[in-house]
């Protein structure tokens, strides 16, 4: 019997490579799971079929010593990457029965690497929301508390990691949605520096924004998938080498910023306040400086965020018009074509987002509204910039509150402020983890949200494993 609940990608690793049992035995284990357990958590959208088949090519390779640190790892992947000959919807209709002609980069080099795919996981429409609340497919519930929302975009993969559905997963983060839903679901999620992993494949909804990035039980878990999907691609012009992404850098007095005044803020709950506090004492506690810092700008993250992303999903969602790929409706003319398949195809939060999107980009209103959101862009990622001259990390909660009951919140101005913490690290492009550091009185798991310079991922892993060895989380 595989122990599926303490399993991490070195153990399962080790135990394919000794022949402790097979790549089949560990996809069979999670396929057993998921059966039980996939139909009231709604995580997975679909479990593929060749999931032994590829577990088999696994143990052939393992047989043969040709075996890598992800041969046989059992992974989820989010509806908005594209695999190979496999449906692919970003969870919206307008997608519906739509099959990837390629794979994505990043899963690519997975399948290089002979990792297992076991389905695609659940998400807000086209990764726009905070809780799969506005997935066209059905909400995903917490592990932890069943009327309780995984979080989101990525909230079908951070609840697949954490009921034991898979071992690890991959999600996209465009303002959190990696690492909001690992903190709901009190699990590790990670965004990269922008660029440092491929989108080629991601379906777009904010190009200068969006990120892929793994879903794990542990730091170390998040790394070894980051290191064996980053890198430069010539499909992707905005991807890049990393000088200092691979790193192992050790930092035993660790300098923490604290930006107090943003953190202590109206709306974050109090016991996300107190286990923070906490959070930094166990860190005092391992060596590392405590710095109270300002961070001036930072305060026009969240409005700058829900100008900039919106404006780019309006631009990039314009090309689901039915004509080419996806659901098509019939009208009058081809005006009628475009307005019923979209009217049909797209939920109320993406055409919410288109609608303001193309406001913002309007005639009269561009230099109003997203010119002058480029420009505190600019502001925010000088103010980082000279905060890394002083610190190493930026700590702060991963969000405002633990996760909230499903339907709980019927404003979405309510759910945006739930991303208060999170864009912060995408308006600037750095580098960011959540990290479980507790839980509410309730049980409800809470995460500490660590943020690092431009291209230090190997900072933000250090500083991600001396938190954990403290632990408590």
């Amino acid at each position: 019997m595989i122990d599926l609940a303490s399993l991490t990608i070195q153990k399962a690793h080790d135990a394919l490579v000794n022949g402790a049992y097979s790549a089949v035995e560990i996809a069979e284990a999670y396929l057993e799971k998921i059966e039980a357990k996939n139909k009231e958590l709604n995580a997975y959208l679909e479990v593929f079929a060749d999931v032994r088949e590829q577990a088999k090519e696994a143990d052939k390779r393992i047989k043969a010593g040709k075996s890598d640190m992800l041969t046989g790892i059992p992974i989820a992947v989010k509806d908005n990457i594209l695999i190979k000959g496999r449906c692919v919807s970003a969870a919206s209709k307008i997608l519906e029965g739509y099959i990837a002609p390629y794979d994505a980069t990043a899963i690519r080099k997975l399948s290089d690497a002979g990792a297992v795919f076991l389905g695609r996981t659940n998400c807000d429409e086209f990764a726009m929301g905070g809780s799969t609340e506005n997935s066209a497919y059905g909400v995903t519930r917490n592990p932890h508390d069943m009327n309780r929302v995984s979080g989101g975009s990525s909230g079908g993969s951070a609840a697949a990691v954490a009921a034991d559905l898979a071992l690890a997963a991959l999600g996209s983060d465009t303002g959190g949605s990696v690492r909001q839903p690992a903190s709901f679901c009190g699990v590790v999620g990670f965004k990269p520096s922008y660029g440092a992993v491929s989108r080629s494949g991601l379906i777009a909804m904010g190009s200068s924004l969006d990120c892929i990035g793994p879903i794990a039980k542990t730091v170390e878990d998040a790394k070894i998938l980051f290191n064996a999907i980053k890198g430069k691609d010539p499909l992707d012009s905005t991807s890049r080498e990393m000088e200092h992404g691979t790193g192992n850098r050790e930092h035993r007095r660790l300098r923490i910023g604290v930006p107090r005044q943003f953190v202590e803020r109206e709306g974050i709950d109090a016991e996300v306040l107190k286990n923070f506090n906490e959070s930094l004492e166990r860190l005092k506690k391992t060596g590392a400086q405590i710095i109270d810092i300002d961070l001036p700008d930072v305060q026009y993250a969240l409005a700058c965020y829900y100008i900039i992303m919106p404006a780019e999903a309006s631009t990039n969602l314009a090309r689901f018009d039915g004509v080419k790929y996806g659901l098509h409706r019939s009208g009058d003319a081809l005006l009628g074509d475009y307005l019923k398949t979209r009217g049909a195809g797209f939920g109320a939060e993406a055409r919410r987002r288109i609608i303001i999107g193309t406001y913002v980009l309007s005639a009269g209103y561009y230099d109003a509204y997203y010119s002058k959101a480029l420009a505190a862009r600019g502001r925010i990622r000088e103010t980082f910039t000279e905060a890394f001259e002083t610190v190493d990390i930026v700590a702060t909660p991963t969000a405002p509150t633990p996760a909230w009951k499903i339907g709980e919140k019927t404003d979405p101005l309510s759910v945006y402020l739930a991303d208060i913490f999170t864009v912060t690290a995408n308006i600037a492009g750095i580098p960011a983890i959540s990290i479980p550091s507790g839980e509410t009185k309730s049980g409800l798991p809470l995460g500490l949200q660590l943020m690092a310079a431009y291209g230090r991922e190997d900072v933000l892993f250090a500083a991600g494993k001396i938190f954990e060895s403290t632990g408590e989380g």
